[in-house]
């Protein structure tokens, strides 16, 4: 920013300039114009928001933590991985900037298409294998020669490492990683067009005193169904629904618990406090009530269900026959 601001003699000469007809204000102004259009290449059209770009990045912070601890016990030595950088960039661009030779893993993530590749930097990729071996974990870069040992075990232990994506991923997507090769040449590796974009998550690793770096390119093809969810708004509904869910959940658990009292009543009549007082063994009472009417059933009062009388096992049962609906009374 320093480099734009003019120095006073800078100024005092522009102002010179203008007053003596050297420089034309109009032409200064044409040039200030075509200074602020800048040259935009569509071979690396961004496709993906800065929103999605960070949820990227918060789904594989997860990722890294549970490779942290796949490696730690696997490797039974510390392991520090963390996310380095998160970038949209054209699958050429990728594979220029990855070492002639390397450690390359393509996996599959069905339902989802296409695949994806893990880069593994060889310092690293040989420090893990020389501690698989017994050995401290020392680093020897002889990629161009993998041997039919060393190729399995490395595959192995790989294998093992992106399972622990579809954990990561759960949240947007419910996906099964399967290791379909494991390639050293990334000139042999074409899994989309040059110019396809492709999202890069970069990783620092740390094992012991060795130190590098794990690339996981993802194309475009793979991430275009789930695009929607990897937005702010998706991830705040979903917590939202969450939290609903739960409370739904709490407030049902509550309800099963509470006691309530059900009664049937078989009819109702009306008398004088004298004759309560005048009845007797045997006596007779009207009711409201026709023997041929359902009788109402309520719940701590409230008249909820018709019913009618009978018997279940030898026992006095009301069977329910229909809800009653809100407002309307027993009279009915």
């Amino acid at each position: 920013m320093s480099s734009e601001v003019m120095s006073q003699n800078e100024i005092d000469a522009l102002l010179s300039a203008l007053s003596t007809g050297e420089m034309n204000a109009e032409e200064l102004k044409k040039e200030q114009a075509e200074k602020r259009v800048r040259v935009y290449d569509f071979k690396r059209a961004l496709r993906f928001s800065k929103d999605q770009i960070r949820n990227l990045t918060r789904i594989h912070e997860n990722f890294a933590r549970s490779l942290t601890t796949y490696f730690s016990a696997q490797l039974r030595t510390y392991i520090q991985i963390n996310v380095a950088s998160v970038d949209q960039l054209p699958y050429e661009e990728f594979i220029r900037s990855i070492p002639k030779m390397t450690i390359l893993n393509v996996f599959e993530v069905p339902p989802l298409e296409g695949r994806i590749v893990m880069e593994v930097n060889p310092n690293i990729a040989y420090a893990m294998l020389d501690r698989q071996l017994g050995g401290r974990g020392s680093s020897y870069n002889k990629i161009d020669s993998l041997t039919e040992i060393e190729t399995k075990l490395m595959t192995a232990l790989f294998e093992g490492a992106i399972e622990n994506i579809g954990e990561a991923w759960d949240s947007v997507a419910k996906v099964d990683p399967i290791l379909s090769d494991l390639e050293v040449n990334p000139q042999f590796l074409q899994m989309v067009s040059p110019n396809e974009t492709v999202v890069v998550i970069s990783f620092n690793i740390t094992i012991g005193e060795i130190s590098g770096m794990i690339n996981i390119c993802i194309p475009h093809v793979v991430l275009e169904p789930i695009i929607p969810k990897l937005s702010v708004l998706y991830w705040m509904e979903e917590k939202t629904k969450a939290r609903q869910d739960h409370e739904i959940a709490a407030l049902k658990q509550a309800i099963r618990g509470t006691h309530l009292i059900l009664k049937a009543e078989l009819g109702s009549s009306d008398i004088y406090f004298s004759e309560l007082l005048d009845l007797s063994v045997g006596d007779v009472l009207p009711l409201r009530q026709k023997i041929d009417q359902p009788i109402i059933v309520k719940v701590d009062e409230k008249p909820t269900f018709k019913g009618q009388v009978g018997k279940l096992n030898q026992q006095m049962a009301v069977q329910i026959l229909e809800e009653i609906e809100e407002g309307v009374g027993e009279d009915e």
